[in-house]
């Protein structure tokens, strides 16, 4: 682990030890593809699903909790949802952005987590570039996880990512 309490690592998230994994979650809180369909599959997709109906929806750059359900190595997961990239000008997207991981920081914490495993939120599906979107997860949870007393596991499900993600945490160092 860094100096900074940010760790990269390249796997699986839902395998990934800590309180609270992050799903890249839509608005509706239904279950997707990517990562949002490998937490939900793990967790149990009627359980998850019942648990995030109950919730309702969560608007762009927020974030929700549930129980991780069946996903043994977290006790919770925390439903963020960042923007689609060409939904919004690009100063917007990244205040979306930043504000779903600090929301998932704010949340783990307020339900007693000390650690959190983020995906690359908006990198899949949702279009956000890549490189951009790394700097902005490092520069939320180097600024705000000290504070909330959390370490963070960025989890990268591919090389291209778990790259991207240590230049973007080493240009911070």
């Amino acid at each position: 682990m860094s100096h900074t309490g940010i760790e990269v690592i390249q796997g699986d998230i839902t395998r990934i030890p800590a309180d609270a994994i992050v799903n890249a979650a839509n608005s509706a809180l239904a279950m997707g593809g990517g990562v949002c369909g490998a937490i939900f599959r793990a967790a149990g997709v009627a359980e998850l699903t019942a648990a995030c109906r109950a919730i309702g929806r969560c608007a762009t750059g927020d974030a929700v909790i549930t129980p991780a359900f069946a996903i043994g190595t977290a006790k919770y997961i925390v439903h963020a949802v960042g923007p689609v990239y060409a939904e919004h000008a690009p100063d917007e997207a990244a205040r979306l952005l930043r504000g779903a991981y600090a929301s998932a920081l704010a949340v783990a914490a307020a339900n007693g987590c000390t650690s959190i495993a983020f995906p690359a939120i908006s990198t899949g599906i949702y279009g956000y570039p890549l490189e951009e979107a790394c700097a902005e997860a490092v520069s939320v949870c180097a600024a705000d996880a000290p504070r909330l007393g959390l370490a963070v596991k960025l989890v990268a499900f591919d090389d291209l990512t778990a790259g991207t993600l240590r230049t973007a945490l080493a240009s911070r160092t």
